[in-house]
């Protein structure tokens, strides 16, 4: 296909203070065909006339602002400016936007069909309703830039957050602005169109092969369905090619226009794009690392030049550190950020968060804990909260039962009061610090407050009984020390309740003891073992609560052993019964404790990157080899009655295309390289550059996001596939024209290949029409042709039994 010739609009604006002086110079029109030459050279001559005249008004000028001393010279270069015309040139390649607007087409067409939950719409539709509501909740898929691009497009439907996204395929209230909320992944969707033909330009290839694979991403039915929905996948595909694009353009006015506005701009949106690419999933950071090695790559060969001096190649290291490296960094903090800022209220997933992060939030532990004092003293009653987490979060915790004298496993056991870790806030799990040269269980006033390194013990405060452990092994840790609230039976087995007290996070071995803030450890004055969760499971005389064990110090650290108060209350009745009054009754004084925005961004990356996910079996899961070939596919939705349906399935066409041109990229390159090395060379330099260019973006853009899926433990599904499906796409077009213009030796030859492409590209557009049924999901057609789509045995398309 012939390339559409680019057009240029010019406009020349005119100053009307010039219209009386150049009217006066106009030429009359030539009337004959004769008097042409004398027109031509009054023509000149008048020309001639209007540049004196116009330098004398100039000297003129000059000449009253030397007298006056009132116009800078400035001015008169702007007067000077403003004399000649004024004209704007846009170049509009109408390529980019016939395929823009196809892109637009075949993405927006009936966005809000289905108006009903279609599958994933479901997960990422309750943390729309989150940031509509400002709730806080913690997803471990990726950073929160997605989730606030969806977000976004509820906001400015006017979505107030109030749907119950519990099910795949029920129908959308009134309130939900389904269109809104699918219109920026389609947007996205569409853009890559337009994009795809950039790159291969950029690349140095023909607009024919450029067209070719906007094209082959036009009629891609996966993309097209993975676009349509309220799903991250397509964002994720956009801001990858966006980056590999910005480089592209960076990369091509480095040779000649260095430092140039637009080489400025496209430098620095490469960055942005990179950190958005890792903004919306963690798949994005294969990405960001591939062009910023081929960014290395080519800075060091930018080191050798020898023409360039030594300031400038320390300016051109300079910009592309801050572009590839500050650039992203404070964009990823941003996000966060504004994340955190959105999200203050308390919501479902707080209790995965540290008790400080917590107390940060509206609600929920801020409320319970609001008016808390924050220096822990003698005195004090205490809630303890494991800060380990896992397996779930829970308090220090005893009751009046105690261990069985035989185990099982027919081990016996001290028969003390049992010490757990309960995943509810419970009345037992108030505990009283008490100094051990004392026996008041009230707070002095001014309080005594406890320091790092200081002995203590811990009275459960409804039992008031002390905190014990001794060289008895643990229920369910043989080779840790049992934990306990001691009892007096009167037999040869003393107390052994003193604990040191260690501040894990101090500053100086003088810190006090701080509620929330503090972090600490418990230290057993007789046996130097560590007060920790084991987190398994005591059986039903335990009433399956969270194992607590004694850890002997030898065997290293672990975050099992740190704890912190999270509930706490100065104690002010001595007498037992008044005592549980006081612990039944809710914290009074308040003492604010704003996490920094630095503390909060740390704690909940590290939750995210340590939040592990359900990776139980799906019925649609499956194995990254199965990608390659097609072999599976997802039923997205089926209509309520009748046999209208949208499958994630791919033109097969295409991706077994895409497979064999990566294929045959990489041979055709091994055996160029075989045949340089021997000093033969089939391609010119520049030829063989753009090419191995090509296959390092192409090749290895589907390489970084691909293959990182073979070592994650995790549930898959064909849409994992898609960024890397793109690059191969990309690819596609020009090895096919590499084969056209290099290895067809005769224009018979190319001939024939071109019309083998173009009866090839019919087919894959054969495949999108047939399968587009199941793309859009707006035909209900009858069993026999839902039979006749099950192209493989492997493929699942859902036929009715009526």
């Amino acid at each position: 296909m012939a390339p559409v010739r680019k057009r240029t609009a010019s406009i020349r604006l005119r100053r009307r203070g010039e219209s009386s002086v150049e009217q006066d110079l106009k030429q009359p029109e030539c009337r004959v065909a004769q008097e042409s030459a004398r027109c031509d050279s009054n023509q000149r001559s008048d020309s001639q006339a209007v540049q004196r005249r116009g330098q004398a008004r100039g000297a003129a000028l000059r000449g009253l602002g030397e007298k006056q001393g009132v116009l800078p010279s400035l001015l008169f270069n702007m007067l000077g400016f403003l004399r000649q015309p004024l004209v704007v040139t846009a170049d509009i390649n109408l390529n980019v936007v016939a395929l823009t607007g196809v892109g637009l087409l075949s993405r927006l067409w009936r966005l809000t069909y289905p108006r009903a939950v279609v599958f994933d719409e479901v997960y990422y539709g309750q943390y729309i309703s989150f940031y509509m509501k400002r709730i806080f909740f913690l997803d471990g898929s990726g950073p929160p830039f997605g989730h606030m691009l969806l977000a976004l497009g509820g906001y400015l439907g006017g979505f107030d957050g109030n749907f119950l996204w519990n099910r795949i395929g029920a129908e959308y209230s009134s309130n939900v602005p389904v269109w809104s909320l699918r219109l920026l992944p389609a947007l996205t969707g569409a853009f890559l169109v337009p994009m795809a033909y950039q790159i291969v330009l950029e690349l140095h290839f023909s607009h024919c092969a450029a067209m070719g694979a906007a094209l082959l991403i036009l009629i891609e039915n996966a993309l097209i369905t993975q676009s349509r929905l309220i799903l991250l996948e397509s964002v994720l595909i956009f801001f990858n090619l966006l980056s590999v694009l910005s480089y592209l353009k960076f990369s091509n006015l480095q040779k000649h226009s260095p430092f140039s506005l637009s080489w400025w701009f496209w430098l620095m949106l490469t960055g942005v794009a990179c950190s958005c690419a890792v903004g919306v999933k963690y798949m994005g950071v294969f990405t960001y690392l591939l062009v910023l090695s081929v960014a290395a790559v080519h800075a060091w060969h930018l080191i050798g030049d020898q023409t360039l001096s030594n300031v400038c190649v320390f300016c051109h290291l300079l910009a592309r550190t801050v572009a590839f490296l500050v650039i992203p960094i404070l964009m990823y903090l941003l996000f966060f950020y504004i994340h955190l800022i959105l999200l203050y209220r308390s919501g479902p997933h707080d209790q995965i968060m540290s008790s400080a992060f917590q107390a940060s939030l509206d609600g929920g532990l801020a409320r319970i804990t609001r008016g808390q004092p924050l220096e822990v003293a003698y005195g004090s009653q205490v809630t303890l909260r494991s800060v380990f987490g896992k397996p779930m979060p829970c308090w220090l915790h005893s009751h009046q039962n105690t261990y069985p004298m035989i185990y099982e496993n027919g081990r016996g056991s001290s028969h003390q009061q049992q010490v757990t870790c309960y995943p509810f806030k419970d009345v037992n799990n108030w505990w009283i610090v008490k100094d051990p040269g004392r026996h008041q269980l009230v707070v002095n006033n001014p309080p005594r407050p406890v320091r790092h390194g200081d002995i203590v013990q811990l009275v459960h405060g409804m039992t008031t009984r002390l905190l014990n452990t001794h060289d008895v092994a643990a229920p369910l840790s043989p080779h840790s020390q049992e934990v306990s609230c001691y009892i007096d039976y009167n037999i040869s087995m003393p107390a052994q309740n003193l604990w040191r007290l260690e501040i894990v996070n101090r500053e100086s071995d003088t810190d006090i003891w701080k509620t929330i803030m503090s972090e600490v450890r418990f230290v057993h004055v007789n046996t130097s073992a560590i007060l920790k969760l084991s987190g398994a499971h005591l059986p039903d005389w335990g009433f399956r609560q969270l194992e607590v064990v004694g850890e002997k110090l030898s065997r290293g650290f672990h975050e099992s052993m740190v704890w912190n108060v999270e509930e706490h209350r100065y104690g002010k009745s001595q007498e037992q019964k008044e005592r549980e009054l006081e612990l039944h009754s809710p914290t009074q004084a308040d003492v604010s404790r704003n996490l920094s925005f630095m503390a909060r961004f740390s704690e909940l990356q590290w939750r995210m990157l340590m939040l592990r996910t359900d990776d139980s079996e799906h019925k649609y899961s499956s194995t990254p080899l199965e990608w390659v070939t097609l072999d599976t596919n997802i039923a997205y939705w089926l209509h309520p009655r009748t046999s209208a349906q949208i499958h994630l399935l791919g033109n097969i066409m295409i991706w077994a295309s895409a497979s064999l041109a990566m294929v045959a990229y990489a041979l055709l390159f091994f055996w160029y390289l075989l045949r340089r090395r021997r000093s033969i060379c089939d391609l010119p330099e520049d030829c063989w550059l753009r090419w191995v260019l090509a296959g390092t973006l192409c090749c290895g853009g589907w390489a970084v996001n691909y293959l990182p899926f073979f070592m994650m433990e995790k549930t898959l599904f064909l849409y994992h596939y898609l960024p890397a499906l793109t690059f191969q796409i990309i690819l596609l077009p020009m090895v096919l024209q590499h084969v056209s213009d290099h290895l067809c030796r005769s224009q018979l030859q190319r001939s024939v290949f071109s019309a083998l492409v173009v009866a090839w590209y019919s087919s894959a557009c054969h495949v999108f029409n047939t399968l587009r049924p199941l793309t859009y999901g707006d035909t209900s057609l009858p069993p026999s042709e839902l039979r006749a789509l099950r192209w493989k045995d492997s493929w699942d398309i859902l036929i009715r039994k009526y």
